[in-house]
């Protein structure tokens, strides 16, 4: 009788759970009307680095502190991040030139 154990590859250890999978499903109906959704809670296969100053920062940290006291959400600074940015976009999609978007960068 062999003594070694055989051990799952890596396909079934990081396969998605049917609970991650119901969650993939969950957000794409919750999504803007172009279809562009915040990621959430899932593995991102792409990094960028921001560069961002001390206050904004801080403001970052305040606003995911509130958003825990307040409003019951207990999210990270990525998470936020990635949020926003799928709100800007969807927002920019659908107003163009009157979004948000193009007049912050205009005002510079």
């Amino acid at each position: 009788m062999p003594r070694r154990v055989g051990l799952p590859g890596a396909a079934e250890l990081f396969r998605p759970t049917a609970a991650e999978v119901a969650a993939d499903a969950g957000t794409a109906e919750a999504g803007s009307p172009d279809g562009t959704v915040a990621s959430g809670r899932v593995r991102h296969d792409e990094k960028i680095t921001v560069y961002v100053s001390s206050a904004e920062l801080l403001a970052l940290e305040h606003a995911r502190l509130r958003l825990r006291a307040d409003h019951g959400v207990a999210v990270d600074r990525g998470r936020i991040v990635r949020t926003a940015i799928g709100l800007l976009v969807a927002e920019f999609e659908s107003e163009g030139a009157d979004s948000g978007l193009v007049r912050a960068l205009t005002e510079q």
